[in-house]
């Protein structure tokens, strides 16, 4: 893949540099600061960009705002936020959208670089994945009229999951259930969520952030 990295400490930036590019991946561009990022975005149209949340000049949500701004402009180029914060308005806008080839890690809670390596193909191969903990900051900011709260605790459980981008058969795995009682309670919070079908949308994900449309 074609990867353009936007971190503004130059030692991270260097090492996840030569990461991907010994991964076998095309880097055109490394940038330190949210504007640059969008401009080498504009010069070189990669297939996904891997951005931090603080940058330069006011290390608050430079790099999310420039997400956003890709994902408007360009809406092919995948999103993997790689950061220390969940910035949770922008993060909120970015995964209330269409989250096919979005993703958003935690620095700290990248325990493997496998992990980091896996979260980037299936970002870039238009799925999902987001880190647990960045799903339940998000989830404790819901109230007694979100319909989530019509989900059991069970259901729940699934669809944190689901929201990580595992697949149903890893789900069953990870809770020690059948995959047919799995795909029971996807059904399920589907339903309850009236979530239909919708081309260029993926209900999985948009199952655990119905919650933020509004």
């Amino acid at each position: 893949m074609r990867v353009i990295l936007a971190e503004d400490s130059t030692l991270l930036r260097e090492g996840l540099l030569r990461l991907l590019v010994e991964e076998g991946h095309e880097v055109p561009a490394a940038v330190g600061d949210g504007p640059a990022l969008v401009e080498a975005v504009a010069a070189h149209g990669p297939d996904i960009v891997v951005v931090d949340v603080r940058m330069p000049p006011t290390h608050t949500d430079e790099g999310l705002r420039a997400a956003l701004e890709i994902r408007r402009r360009w809406p092919a180029v995948k999103v993997l936020v790689l950061s220390q914060y969940v910035e949770k308005r922008y993060a909120t806008e970015l995964m209330s959208g269409d989250v096919e080839g979005v993703g958003y890690l935690l620095k700290d809670r990248v325990a493997q670089v496998a992990d980091f390596l896996d979260a980037l193909d299936r970002v870039g191969a238009g799925g999902a994945a987001f880190d647990p903990e960045v799903v339940r900051q998000l989830l404790a900011r819901t109230t007694q009229l979100d319909p989530l709260a019509r989900l059991t605790p069970r259901e729940r459980d699934v669809l944190e999951r689901m929201a990580q981008g595992l697949t149903n058969a890893s789900i069953a795995q990870a809770m020690h259930v059948s995959q047919s009682a799995v795909e029971k309670h996807v059904n399920s919070l589907f339903d309850k969520l009236q979530l239909s079908h919708q081309t260029g949308y993926s209900r999985r994900v948009l199952a655990v952030l119905r919650f933020l449309e509004s």
